[in-house]
């Protein structure tokens, strides 16, 4: 993409209110994809923190496969923690980078261990709120507020929380609903506070799911399908690209030897 061009011109925008905007968008991303989704995970607390840690730049299916490798070669995890860092390098060679997430999660659970008396369980979350359980999360060395939210949503807490990843924050920024500026990490309190208090637990796992996938298949890093998005109408970004001074250019700019 050639977004200096996209900064040429100037796209109609919605007359909606960011409120409004979000929850148009909510709307036809379901209909597109389908509402409710169903829970990719029956993990608990402690598994989805692994699983989420091992997430992290890395494509779903490596990940749990990296996961699956974890929990078969080790008895339980405190045999992950006690392990030599390299076997357990090893058991997650499938994901990005194992040489810094297995001392990491070995480091999350030496923590949790001096923490929680001994004990390798984070159920106690389901006794705090989300703020509450979502901040003791955060405490832990290596976890961010994505994490902190997969944990809170994806595991069996199946709490009211909000994760961005970089496709969420991607398909937000071109739509305007946060600056293009603001990183993913302070983006998770932004978006969150956009969706309405009245939402549940899974509207706010749907918005997540809807969004990340419609990042994933349409509005992708390169070579966004603009002209087959059902939120173009909605999208300061799409507008600008399918434009015919921008697609002119752009068309110049492709074909230059």
């Amino acid at each position: 993409m050639h977004q200096q061009n996209l900064d040429l011109f100037e796209p109609s925008s919605s007359s909606l209110s960011i409120e409004d905007k979000v929850l148009e968008v909510h709307r036809r991303l379901c209909s597109e994809y389908g509402c409710p989704s169903a829970y990719f995970h029956q993990l608990d607390p402690l598994g989805e923190l692994i699983s989420s840690l091992l997430s992290h730049r890395t494509r779903n299916r490596d990940s749990a496969h990296a996961y699956r490798n974890l929990c078969a070669r080790f008895a339980d995890w405190a045999a992950v923690r006690d392990a030599p860092v390299a076997e357990v390098e090893q058991a997650i060679a499938a994901c990005t980078w194992p040489e810094q997430k297995a001392p990491r999660i070995q480091a999350v659970l030496k923590e949790l261990t001096t923490r929680c008396n001994g004990q390798l369980s984070l159920d106690f979350l389901r006794d705090k709120s989300v703020s509450e359980a979502r901040a003791w999360l955060e405490s832990l060395p290596g976890v961010g507020p994505k994490t902190s939210a997969a944990v809170v949503s994806f595991s069996t807490l199946r709490g009211r929380a909000l994760p961005v990843d970089s496709h969420h924050h991607r398909v937000a920024a071109r739509l305007g609903l946060i600056p293009a500026n603001l990183a993913v990490g302070p983006a998770h309190q932004v978006l969150e506070r956009q969706l309405p208090e009245a939402w549940d637990a899974e509207q706010v796992y749907d918005n997540h799911q809807v969004i990340m996938r419609h990042g994933k298949e349409i509005c992708t890093w390169r070579m966004p399908q603009c002209d087959r998005c059902v939120l173009l109408d909605l999208c300061p970004y799409g507008q600008a690209r399918t434009t015919r001074p921008y697609a002119a250019a752009h068309r110049n700019i492709s074909s230059a030897p």
